[in-house]
């Protein structure tokens, strides 16, 4: 029995589809991972901002962190896609908008197709051909390659970081065209952090992904040997690697004490995690890695030389 109230008119009030449309509306905004497009977009504009030299280019900016966006988003929605089946299957998914039938598999396809073109030809005709080289190879080395190596083999997580480490280049290319040592060594400060932070996030949902066919750690006892390599291991190079902007000239040394200091509580928690591998160990390691390089990025673009600049 449908309900109506009446209008001053006598009529009557028409249907409405708001409520429909706000949902179908945050479910396409789901589909494009939003939390992790903050990392990606922060990354990208330490990268563009500390290649720059003389006034910031904020229409440049705009297009570049705008072209990025998209193809994030693109990224993160094909990957959904193309994964819609296996994340039925775990609790920590299975309310996704693919899986859960929020939207049709078609419907995400048609959408992360969308962005990712539109997202290339933002940086290829507002940037340059470079940015968008590194967008577009970024999008198909971490479809081609990383997601189907996520149920094959644990050295997904190797292959998934070169891409996942790519944000920064695009950023860097943006601004001056080319790419120079700088660029990779914020390359390479991404890449490290990539394990602990993924690796924390494996072990605590690790008997999900086992539910699902992912691989994202070995099983039996290498699973815990693994994990604690990684997070030891790469969270400890993480704070020499941290320190080549220095070494480069790019910040001063103001930035060395904060990085070293959010380096060693970093790698303080990953040794936690290592020695109790509890899940409750796991999600503080993994709260820390998602604190540490926004701070880390902040600390590099307040601490900026001058001569950088110029």
């Amino acid at each position: 029995m449908t309900v109506t109230t009446p209008l001053r008119n006598g009529g009557q009030n028409p249907p409405t589809s708001h409520p429909l449309f706000s949902r179908r509306v945050a479910a396409y905004w789901m589909l494009t991972k939003p939390e992790v497009n903050f990392l990606v977009l922060l990354s990208t504009l330490v990268g563009f901002y500390l290649a720059s030299k003389g006034p910031l280019k904020w229409a440049l900016l705009g297009a570049t962190l705008f072209g990025t966006f998209l193809v994030a988003s693109g990224t993160a929605t094909l990957n959904e896609y193309m994964e819609r089946g296996y994340d039925a299957q775990m609790r920590r998914t299975a309310r996704r908008p693919l899986p859960s039938g929020s939207l049709s598999a078609g419907e995400g396809l048609v959408f992360g197709l969308a962005l990712s073109v539109g997202g290339a030809a933002i940086l290829a005709l507002a940037v340059n051909w470079l940015a968008s080289f590194l967008a577009v190879a970024t999008l198909l080395s971490y479809l081609v390659a990383y997601t189907p190596l996520k149920r094959r083999t644990p050295f997904c997580t190797l292959i998934g970081a070169l891409p996942g480490a790519a944000p920064p280049l695009i950023g860097w290319a943006a601004a001056r065209g080319h790419l120079s040592w700088g660029a990779w060594g914020l390359y390479l400060i991404v890449f490290l952090w990539q394990f602990p932070h993924f690796t924390a996030i494996a072990w605590m949902y690790r008997e999900d992904y086992t539910r699902a066919g992912y691989l994202m750690l070995p099983s039996g006892e290498w699973s815990g040997r693994t994990m604690a390599l990684e997070m030891v291991g790469c969270s400890a190079l993480l704070i020499p690697a941290s320190l080549i902007p220095v070494w480069l000239g790019e910040v001063d040394t103001a930035y060395l004490l904060g990085a070293v200091l959010l380096g060693l509580v970093f790698f303080y928690c990953a040794v936690r995690l290592a020695r109790g591998r509890s899940n409750s160990l796991a999600r503080r390691a993994l709260m820390v890695s998602v604190v540490y390089l926004p701070l880390v990025y902040v600390l590099m673009m307040v601490s900026k030389t001058p001569s950088s600049i110029l």
